[in-house]
């Protein structure tokens, strides 16, 4: 598994992430960021895809 942390003081819900794993960052109806804590490993590659487009750079994985 995938651990995700956004360091939500640094996130600015512009929602890039989103479109790089749209099953792990949503922004809900206020236009917040939501995201899942965990993913499977397959979900790798979106994932760093989503850290590196964050502007904020406020996206994190760690593997479990």
């Amino acid at each position: 598994m995938i651990k995700i942390h956004v360091d939500m003081d640094k996130c600015q819900h512009y929602g890039q992430c989103c479109f790089e794993a749209d099953d792990v960052f949503a922004l809900d109806d206020d236009g917040k960021l939501v995201y899942q804590e965990e993913a499977s490993d397959d979900r790798l590659a979106d994932l760093e895809s989503a850290v590196d487009v964050c502007p904020m750079q406020a996206i994190t994985i760690t593997s479990a």
